[in-house]
């Protein structure tokens, strides 16, 4: 990954944030920082691309613009969706190789924005993680309930899964 697509240090990582988006993919809560989130849209057909990466399986319109969409659920090591009734898209913007792209990816529920103290996001322990640590900036704690906090910078990245195999 290049330095462009990543944060130099967490002091930096820090400035960047801002209010947080809170969804869930089963019953975890994930948070993803407001200013990459595009729009939210109601789920909609994805069209197949023929010999695509597991990474990005499909493509949607949105708005006259067609956009890859991103099985972050493959990514963070999850069985597929049961129950699509309250899915939502949530359409990012991320910087992958100095350049904005749209990406989009399903959630089971998008809950709420929030304002989190992010200061007090801590590293996920190793132990009894079940996501790949590259794809993940921390946890913190919102009343009684963790949530992870998901680092846009490697998830969306299409050659993330080999550059933290390396």
């Amino acid at each position: 990954m290049t330095a462009a697509t990543r944060f130099a240090s967490e002091a930096d990582l820090l400035r960047e944030e801002g209010p947080l988006l809170v969804f869930r993919l089963d019953e975890e809560a994930f948070a993803i920082t407001v200013t990459a989130v595009h729009e939210i849209l109601d789920v909609q057909p994805t069209t197949p691309v023929p010999n695509a990466d597991l990474f990005a399986p499909g493509v949607i319109n949105v708005r006259g613009v067609v956009v890859p969409v991103v099985d972050i659920r493959h990514r963070l090591m999850m069985e597929q969706a049961t129950d699509p009734s309250r899915a939502r898209i949530i359409v990012v913007e991320v910087v992958i190789d100095e350049t904005t792209q749209k990406l989009a990816f399903a959630a089971d529920t998008v809950e709420d924005v929030i304002e989190a103290d992010i200061t007090r996001v801590e590293k996920v322990p190793d132990l009894g993680a079940v996501w790949p640590q590259s794809y993940l900036r921390g946890a913190f704690r919102l009343k009684d309930e963790l949530i992870i906090l998901l680092n846009t910078e490697t998830l969306f990245h299409p050659k993330a899964a080999s550059q933290a195999a390396a």
